[in-house]
């Protein structure tokens, strides 16, 4: 079966300047998917060309069989969500009224908001713990608060496929944990296919079912974090000595870093 999100031999990149290079990539459905990989490896640039920010400039992105720049903005945003860096808010608008807008694409030109839409906002806020926050301006809110009105927007869409810019930026440990555990649900109760970009391996590791590692614009590998996360591809993709162990809690590859003051430890 033939992946409803492909990248057929993309090259994407800003001002004339090539970042990911004859890129060929199938998203598995209904799946979580991790890409990881060093800083300026191109991991954001491509979560921007599979979510049609960032157009093309050989190869194409498929969605269900079609070209992606072929189809209209709207119809695309009612499978595709997606959350890229540091996203930006309009000035004064309230929290309630940003992820409001995550039910735009499912709105007909002239039709104003229903009460399932009402429901639906509602619950991506309580969902993200920003439901007392609902009336506050965005540019109010702390780092990770505003991170968590942005999930929330995504949540709000119900889009089928999600793409996700490093979306634990800006959040404490407890609530990377129960992002990426809404996530799971989101996935696993809904079918939701998740692409996110991530940079610690070992939650990458946890939550992941699907890792694409990157390195200078190209896949070096991708499969199951078992297959891929090996101390070998580590040093390869990140020029980073580590031992891979085993995690306690998940069962999951936990990648235990070698810094140069630590190469005569013992396990090292």
């Amino acid at each position: 079966m033939t992946a409803r999100l492909r990248a057929e031999g993309i090259t994407l990149g800003y001002d004339g300047r090539t970042i990911v290079d004859d890129l060929h990539l199938d998203v598995p459905d209904a799946a979580i998917t991790a890409i990881v990989g060093p800083n300026a490896c191109g991991k954001s640039t491509l979560v921007r060309g599979l979510g049609r920010l960032l157009k093309p400039s050989a190869g194409r992105v498929m969605l269900d069989g079609r070209d992606l720049n072929q189809i209209a903005p709207r119809e695309v945003a009612r499978t595709i969500a997606v959350l890229p860096q540091q996203p930006v808010a309009p000035d004064g608008v309230t929290v309630a009224d940003l992820v409001s807008r995550g039910r735009h694409p499912h709105q007909g030109w002239f039709r104003s908001r229903s009460s399932d839409d009402d429901r639906i906002v509602a619950d991506a806020l309580a969902a993200t713990a920003t439901l007392g926050l609902a009336d506050r301006r965005v540019e109010e809110l702390s780092g990770g608060q505003r991170q968590r009105v942005w999930i929330a927007m995504v949540l709000a869409q119900r889009s089928d496929i999600v793409l996700l810019d490093e979306p634990t930026t800006f959040l404490d440990a407890t609530h990377q944990l129960e992002l990426l555990d809404l996530l799971t649900d989101l996935n696993r109760d809904r079918g939701a296919t998740i692409v996110m970009v991530l940079h610690d391996l070992n939650l990458a590791a946890r939550y992941a079912d699907h890792l694409v590692v990157m390195s200078a614009g190209r896949i070096v590998t991708s499969g199951s974090p078992t297959k891929v996360l090996t101390a070998s591809t580590i040093s390869d993709a990140f020029d980073l000595d580590s031992v891979v162990t085993v995690d306690p809690v998940a069962g999951t590859p936990l990648i235990v870093p070698i810094g140069r003051h630590h190469r005569s430890a013992p396990g090292a």
